[in-house]
């Protein structure tokens, strides 16, 4: 894959990949720096694009190892990053969208220094306005935690809208009032407080099923970022995913390793519903 001088080295879904651009426009390379960022938010988008249509297509991938559902992302990924940029491609669409971002109302404008926020094109087509109101609305307590704890609030966020479904399948108590527990956290031995009790899906030899278990339960939803953070950063399982707080797929991947989930895919869903936020986060601000 031939890489521009100007393109930062990581994928598309690197969540610092646009670093590199902001500093570039600073510098005066403006127009450059824009057709770069273009070229990622399209990348960004025709990965999404190649996932879905190989989810569409794909009888089951219950039984996929774990070793080739990476091998796939990863694959997916650069064929993205190679796809974008072409000529007549979406990427001059979403320069000249930027363009316009930057220089305001005045197309006569000199460019402003900054990283553009993810057009609308891209917005409407990669999430959906469930998606967006979960992300605007668990914004503020995400960023606290992750001043607090240092988890990007993005990768927290992303991880509670997986989990959750953006909202739709949140665990709740018998009498249906919410435990706000975003994140899945089952409640152990050691845990001392409230419980919420479900039927939920488990992978047990690849295989899924439902079981009986019980959950932790929070009085707000900061509290339960708080708690993810807490066992995130403290539990030894997860000090690989500590130390892949830089990277979207490490992080995600470090998890599933760690026995964070079950599921033989988890990694990959993650990654795409981080990457989804990222998107968000980045068009509303």
């Amino acid at each position: 894959m031939n890489t521009s001088p100007l393109m930062p080295s990581g994928l598309a879904a690197d969540p610092t990949a646009l670093g590199g651009l902001k500093a570039l426009a600073g510098q005066g390379q403006d127009k450059a720096a824009l057709k770069e960022a273009a070229k990622q938010f399209e990348s960004l988008f025709m990965r999404e694009l190649i996932k879905s249509m190989r989810e569409a297509t794909q009888k089951s991938g219950m039984m996929d190892s774990e070793g080739e559902n990476l091998g796939t992302d990863l694959l997916d990924q650069q064929f993205a990053v190679s796809l974008a940029g072409m000529p007549g491609g979406l990427s001059e669409a979403i320069e000249r969208q930027l363009a316009r971002q930057m220089q305001g109302s005045n197309p006569n404008a000199p460019g402003t220094p900054g990283t553009p926020a993810v057009p609308s094109t891209v917005d409407k087509v990669s999430a959906g306005p469930r998606q967006a109101d979960f992300v605007s609305r668990h914004s503020a307590a995400a960023a606290q935690v992750e001043r607090e704890a240092g988890i990007p609030a993005s990768f927290m966020i992303g991880q509670a809208g997986h989990e959750t479904g953006w909202g739709r399948s949140e665990i709740r108590h018998a009498d249906g009032s919410p435990s706000f527990n975003l994140f899945g956290i089952k409640a152990g031995p050691g845990w001392k407080g409230k419980v919420a009790e479900i039927t939920t899906t488990e992978y047990i030899n690849g295989e899924p099923q439902k079981v009986k278990a019980k959950f932790r339960a929070y009085d707000s939803y900061a509290d339960s970022f708080r708690d993810y953070a807490r066992l995130i950063g403290n539990s030894p399982r997860y000090e690989d995913a500590m130390a892949q707080r830089h990277s979207v797929q490490g992080f995600a991947t470090a998890l599933q390793r760690g026995g964070y989930a079950t599921d033989p895919a988890y990694a990959a869903k993650l990654s795409r519903a981080i990457n989804t936020t990222l998107s968000l986060q980045r068009a509303q601000t």
